[in-house]
């Protein structure tokens, strides 16, 4: 049963919805319930977006608890809400996506700790390893420290937080990603060039090695799941990242127009 975000009090219903709601010409003709214990707004975050939401949530005011945790993410019985699914229910797919949140949440935190962890010992391996072929065929020396190379990985993988700019700025998701991509790649290779002191082309040959492992782990757990129809990299062929770098570049560059003109 939902309550008032303000005073918890129990309500029937968050808000009333009259006729000709889907009509956009006379408006949503929804009117959120006035709550009879406290006078104020039962649920205002119904009419909120995410970006509200969000930071709300960093400022940790209750009321913003209070409407996930009472009002979206449970239902009766204090059991979890699903997310809803965009795809047919007879696929695997569907059915992960019919399951409880924090089961999706933990199978997804399962596949990216099992592929960020075959990056790093398949680097660490070629690396530090006695039985490393790139050792073994004089491409570099030995490193004695191999937690300084996950180190290494893990400060020029920081580029990746770049997408919690989404919630304040909107963009081309697709392409970003794309860019975001051949970025942290490039903050990787230069990492490892000057972390081991080696040529770009065995830094380089490090990070495709990495990646090919992580692809490899996450392909294989998407398959014991029964996903393995599931295209985990999405588009990503070189022409499609070639004309998001092309983007980027042009972007930077306008931005740069604009600066110089201010």
């Amino acid at each position: 049963m939902p309550i008032c975000i303000e005073c918890r009090h129990p309500v029937k219903t968050l808000w009333t919805q009259y006729s000709g709601a889907g009509d956009k010409s006379s408006g949503h003709n929804i009117r959120l319930t006035v709550c009879r214990n406290c006078g104020r707004f039962c649920d205002k975050y119904v009419e909120h977006d995410f970006v509200v939401l969000f930071i709300d949530l960093v400022l940790i005011k209750p009321q913003v608890y209070r409407h996930l945790l009472h009002n979206t993410l449970m239902r009766d019985g204090d059991r979890f809400d699903t997310v809803p699914t965009m795809v047919p229910g007879g696929s695997n797919l569907g059915r992960l996506a019919q399951q409880p949140i924090v089961v999706q949440y933990l199978f997804f935190l399962i596949l990216c700790a099992l592929s960020t962890l075959a990056f790093h010992l398949s680097i660490r391996f070629l690396t530090c390893s006695l039985f490393s072929p790139l050792n073994a065929f004089g491409g570099m020396p030995r490193h004695a420290r191999p937690n300084s190379v996950s180190t290494a990985l893990l400060v020029s993988s920081s580029t990746k937080l770049f997408p919690i700019l989404m919630v304040i700025w909107e963009y081309d998701v697709p392409a970003a990603a794309r860019s975001l991509g051949w970025a942290v790649v490039a903050n990787n290779v230069e990492a490892l060039r000057i972390l081991l002191d080696c040529k770009y082309y065995t830094a380089c040959i490090l990070a495709i090695a990495g990646a090919a492992s992580r692809w490899a782990v996450g392909r294989l757990v998407l398959t014991a799941a029964g996903l393995g129809d599931v295209d985990s990299i999405g588009e990503s062929s070189v022409a499609a990242d070639g004309k998001a770098l092309w983007a980027l570049v042009m972007l930077a560059r306008d931005w740069a127009g604009r600066l110089a003109v201010g």
